[in-house]
């Protein structure tokens, strides 16, 4: 035998290309779907609208819903958050805090942190209920407590993604939390072809997470992926 197909195996790889197709399909309305699953109200959408006008990504419906389970789960009172954008994720991070929770914003834009004041404010939630750092992550981020807090989420410069990870096990209660935002990189983290040096990086944060005996890690296909860890205790 040649190993050339034959009209019927030939008939069979087109039946399911096409069952591959509508598997495909499904499954991508499906994430549409859970994605826009929770509504969001007028400060989110003032503080996502900011976020368009400025040129800057924020989480998606989906990805913030996630992060205020998870907030809730943890019954977390001292959330950090790299990346303050104009709010949308801190305000997700609020809803699902304890009544009394401080979250702990870092940002390099003191612009952006202001239009977070007026969401956070549109949203209902007191002064007291953020704190606001402005500066560099890796500049900032050593300077707060041992231990001190419940949940970590990391949405600044993937090329520090690694430095973040040591910063959040520092950070982190046995127990807390760490979520990295944005692993799949809009799909380029599992393409083949040569990539950025800031996605070579995102995959070693995953492999380092994974590997860690000190986390137990999943990974959520919401929003550009959200890779979350619990700190073992």
């Amino acid at each position: 035998m040649c190993g050339f197909p034959g009209a019927a195996d030939t008939v069979r790889s087109r039946q399911l290309r096409g069952q591959e197709r509508v598997i495909t399909a499904n499954r991508q309305t499906s994430w549409a779907f859970a994605d826009a699953f929770v509504a969001e109200d007028d400060a989110l959408r003032w503080a996502r609208e900011r976020a368009r006008e400025a040129g800057l990504p924020s989480v998606s419906p989906g990805t913030g819903s996630a992060l205020r389970l998870l907030a809730a789960t943890a019954d977390a009172k001292a959330v950090a958050e790299i990346g303050t954008g104009t709010g949308v994720s801190g305000i997700y991070l609020l809803q699902g805090m304890r009544p009394d929770g401080v979250l702990t914003t870092v940002d390099l834009e003191p612009e952006r942190q202001q239009f977070a004041r007026e969401a956070f404010r549109a949203a209902g939630f007191a002064g007291n209920r953020a704190r606001f750092i402005p500066g560099g992550a890796l500049d900032v981020l050593p300077r707060l407590a041992d231990g001190g807090y419940d949940l970590v989420f990391c949405d600044g410069d993937r090329t520090e993604s690694l430095e973040y990870l040591a910063e959040s096990l520092r950070l982190l209660r046995p127990g807390g939390l760490v979520c990295f935002e944005g692993v799949f990189a809009d799909g380029r983290t599992v393409d083949s072809a040569a990539q950025p040096s800031e996605v070579l990086r995102v995959r070693e944060l995953l492999r380092t997470v994974r590997e860690s005996p000190e986390l137990l890690p999943t990974l959520l296909p919401v929003g550009d992926g959200l890779l979350c860890a619990v700190r073992r205790g």
